[in-house]
């Protein structure tokens, strides 16, 4: 059974959306975006059908098209909007981090799948690769003993260009800062690899290279979770001259891995007390070496999104999933901006409760 499919907005991501939607054979029936050259330049790039139809009204492409499956890659601060309006028109949903932009709207997208049995997924594609793979395989079998400490760091660069192609990047009302997109998804690796629950965070955030954005280019953060372990995140777009690594590292009783490489697709560390591995024949067999930071995740996350819904089950990665790495940047925020610890879980919030936060 081919699964019809539709994407919503054809910017810098959709590429990989489209290749992982043909790769997975999906009936390609739509595209959307408010720019009809985007969308032209998608057609031209896939070598789709030339009467591809195509929409600038994206509830229009719902009506016409009844799309099985929907990649939303817009703004994020359309993405739950748009999200409801696809559930509402019974449209599973792959959608680009973050799910949205606050937990309201994250929450009601998961109670309206819930209602309705609809699939959704939030796109944090680097939990299939294959270095992460194997990581969570030897979480998941006990090998790093009691978990003690975990950290992410998140080192790139982006400058004027970056913001100047898309003006919404860095708003408030759109985007956010470096943690909610840059270092979002390395965030959900260190928050699912380390138990998900969290006790306390506390943050801080600031803007101190690029006075043409809103929000922050460089965010810490301190988390204690639920089972005893302890995090570190350093997330930042002031590296000179270029992106200089994403890293995730684990550390247990009984187990130390590091993660690197571009989009943390490379094992660099490998060491337990039960050796039952080779540490130089793990880290040469689970090795990537994408070309961008956007790495080889999106095809096996479409094919488990496709397998979850004929099978009626969940996803690898669901819509709870990409609340939780949500909540977990705007807990952060809401320590930077008011200088406190914050207490987990934390039910209402979003990025535009930050305005003006660095104007002064």
């Amino acid at each position: 059974m081919s699964l019809k499919f539709a994407l919503i907005g054809c910017g810098r991501i959709s590429p990989n959306h489209v290749a992982a939607a043909i790769e997975n054979h999906l009936e390609i029936v739509a595209l959307c975006d408010i720019v009809p050259e985007a969308m032209q330049q998608t057609i031209k790039q896939f070598s789709l059908s030339a009467d591809t139809p195509c929409y600038i009204d994206y509830k229009k492409m719902l009506e016409e098209q009844r799309p099985d499956l929907v990649a939303i890659c817009t703004e994020s601060g359309k993405h739950g909007a748009i999200a409801l309006d696809c559930l509402d028109r019974h449209a599973h949903l792959i959608i680009e981090k973050p799910i949205a932009l606050s937990l309201e709207e994250a929450d009601r997208i998961i109670e309206k799948a819930k209602t309705l049995q609809l699939t959704v997924c939030a796109c944090h594609q680097n939990r299939f690769n294959k270095s992460i793979l194997k990581i969570r395989d030897a979480l998941e079998r006990g090998r790093f003993g009691r978990l003690l400490h975990g950290t992410a760091h998140i080192r790139w660069n982006r400058g004027p260009d970056y913001y100047q192609q898309a003006p919404w990047r860095g708003t408030w009302d759109q985007d956010g800062g470096a943690l909610m997109n840059q270092c979002i998804h390395n965030i959900d690796l260190l928050r699912w690899m380390m138990g998900g629950d969290i006790v306390e965070v506390i943050g801080m955030t600031d803007r101190l290279t690029h006075d043409y954005i809103e929000a922050e280019d460089l965010g810490l953060a301190l988390i204690r979770f639920s089972n005893g372990s302890y995090g570190v995140i350093e997330g930042t777009t002031n590296i000179y001259p270029q992106n200089l690594e994403e890293t995730l590292y684990i550390f247990g009783e009984k187990g130390t891995i590091k993660a690197g490489g571009k989009s943390v697709n490379r094992i660099e560390e490998w060491r337990f007390s039960d050796y039952s591995d080779e540490p130089d024949q793990v880290k040469a067999e689970f090795c990537e070496n994408p070309p961008n930071v956007y790495g080889f995740g999106h095809k096996p996350l479409y094919a488990d999104v496709i397998d979850a819904i004929l099978n009626h089950r969940k996803p690898y990665v669901t819509a709870q999933d990409g609340r939780n790495a949500l909540e977990l940047v705007l807990a952060i925020y809401e320590s930077a901006a008011t200088g406190r610890s914050v207490k987990l879980p934390i039910h209402s919030a979003a990025t535009t409760d930050y305005k003006g936060r660095f104007d002064t």
